[in-house]
Formats: C-alpha cells, sequence, structure tokens
C-alpha cells in the first residue's frame, strides 16, 4: 500500500497509528460480560503480549507487553467499579499471576474464574505423553518397538475415520487393550473428558475425586503429578459447569493474529505489533 500510495514506510505506520487511536477513542464504555485472557508470543525466547478479549463480541479489548500481573492490571485499573461488577465471568489458562489480578479487581473474582477446559485437557494429554514416552524409551532398550511411531495414535480420541488405516486402527486396537502403562494413561486421559459433561458441581466434584484416586493407584507419575495440579485448582475447573465458556474465540484470534504474522513477515518493533492486532481485531471504527 506504500508503493501504491507513494508513501514511506513510518507514514503508512502513521495512518494505521491514528486509525487505531480513533477507534479506541470511539470504542463504547460498557463492559463486557465475558473476557477471555491470553498470551501470544512476540518474538523467539519467550517473548509475549497479553491480550483480553471481549467473547460476545469476538474483539481485543487490550494488549500489553509480557503476561505478568502488572499486564493485566492495567486494563482493570481502566474499568470503573461498575463496569468491574458487570464482569460476569473470566476464562483464562493456569497462570497464576493472571488469576491473581482478576482476584484482587473484579469483585468476586474467584467465582468467576473458568480455567479453559481445553488448556485442562491439554495438561492431562502431556501427562498421558509423558508416561508414552518413558515406557517406550524403557521398551527399545529391550528390543521391543510396540510404542515407536505411535505417538499421534495416543493423542487422537478416536482412531476411526479416514484418518487412519484399517491396519493402524487394529494395531491402536491392540496397544489400548494391552497391559502397557501407555495403555492406562490413555484410558484415565479418555476417562477424564467426562467431566465437561456434568450440570452438577457436586457430581463433577465426586468424578474427579474417583478420577484422582484412579489416577494414585495407578503410580504413574505424570498421571498423579497432572491430578495433583487439578485438585489444587478443582474450584475454578468446575465453575466450566455454571459458565460453560472457553477460549475457542480467543484461540481463533491467535490463528488471525499469527496470520498477521506471517503476512507482515514478523514485527521487529512490538509496538506495531500491537496497533496491528487492534487494527485487525479490535473490532473498531477506523474511518477518518
Amino acid at each position: 500500500m506504500a508503493r501504491r500510495l507513494g508513501l514511506t514506510w513510518d507514514e503508512a505506520n502513521g495512518i494505521v497509528e491514528r486509525a487505531v487511536r480513533r477507534g479506541l477513542a470511539r470504542r463504547p464504555t460498557a463492559a463486557a460480560r465475558y473476557l477471555g485472557i491470553d498470551e501470544h508470543s512476540y518474538l523467539k525466547h519467550f517473548q509475549f503480549v497479553t491480550m483480553v478479549v471481549d467473547l460476545e463480541r469476538q474483539t481485543v479489548l487490550h494488549v500489553a507487553d509480557d503476561r505478568t500481573a502488572e499486564t493485566l492490571a492495567e486494563y482493570f485499573d481502566g474499568l470503573s467499579i461498575e463496569e468491574r461488577l458487570a464482569i460476569e465471568a473470566v476464562v483464562m489458562d493456569m497462570w497464576d499471576p493472571y488469576r491473581r489480578t482478576v482476584r484482587d479487581y473484579v469483585p468476586d473474582g474467584d467465582l468467576k474464574i473458568v480455567f479453559d477446559r481445553f488448556h485442562v485437557m491439554r495438561h492431562v494429554i502431556e501427562a498421558m505423553d509423558q508416561v508414552r514416552r518413558r515406557e517406550n524409551r524403557v521398551l527399545r532398550q529391550r528390543g521391543d518397538h510396540r510404542l515407536t511411531g505411535t505417538k499421534f495414535l495416543w493423542l487422537k480420541t478416536r482412531v476411526a475415520g479416514t484418518d487412519f488405516t484399517a491396519a493402524a486402527r487394529r494395531q491402536f486396537r491392540r496397544l489400548r487393550r494391552s497391559t502397557l502403562k501407555s495403555a492406562r494413561a490413555w484410558a484415565m486421559k479418555e476417562a477424564f473428558r467426562r467431566l465437561w459433561d456434568y450440570r452438577s458441581i457436586p457430581a463433577a466434584r465426586a468424578f474427579f475425586a474417583r478420577w484422582q484416586a484412579w489416577a494414585i493407584r495407578s503410580r504413574l507419575r505424570p498421571m498423579v503429578h497432572v491430578a495433583g495440579i487439578i485438585r489444587r485448582h478443582l474450584n475454578n475447573v468446575l465453575n466450566y459447569i455454571a459458565y460453560p465458556l472457553t477460549n475457542a474465540v480467543t484461540e481463533g484470534l491467535n490463528a488471525k493474529i499469527q496470520w498477521i504474522k506471517y503476512s507482515s513477515r514478523g514485527f521487529r518493533n512490538r509496538e506495531r505489533f500491537k496497533l496491528a492486532i487492534y487494527f485487525h481485531c479490535g473490532g473498531l471504527d477506523l474511518a477518518p
């Protein structure tokens, strides 16, 4: 666009910057009822920006550097007490600085924090995969290659459809019916998915107690560890029953931002990266 209009790079960026400034000034002050909080990597070496998303309008409300408690506090500092009271639920991962900030700024915040179910499941899936990797190393030392090349099979919910050949389905059926530790971990992973079907918090709590006892009895260290993590955060995990919300909208915006980064061949300047997020994902009125 700069080439077509005969502008320099800085002049083109100035147009974007002024448009975003106008859009943010025009944006209604009404607080969102349902917020999503997530981070997006800016560069390599763990450099992040924190995003606050309106899950109903599917727009980015706030972008700030890093992923600290102070980063998120910037957003809530700009809200009135009435706007904070209007917040009904906040969906996030289990990052403690985010949790502490929401508890400090949002009235009854701990009752409104919903840990994203897909993030929780990632913890369980990763624990299962650790079991598989450890067992595979032991088996290969014995000359047993049953688990070699099977990672994708274990990560799938079901081995069906066109993703797998008939031979792969038969192979996995034999594996999951075996006495392998990986088969037990996979069964626990699949059983845990039932938690999200409950509509009663006491019933869901009782189910998790049974599942955690199973994990402890299994003596599979990664599964015992992940059960302990979920137990410590169980109240916020079970808030999903009252507010069946996920960060799927946020992940969709993350995918769009990833496309923006690719189209721009990356951003060397963090401020321009944040401007691009507001410009494309902020739902702003950008017109002069």
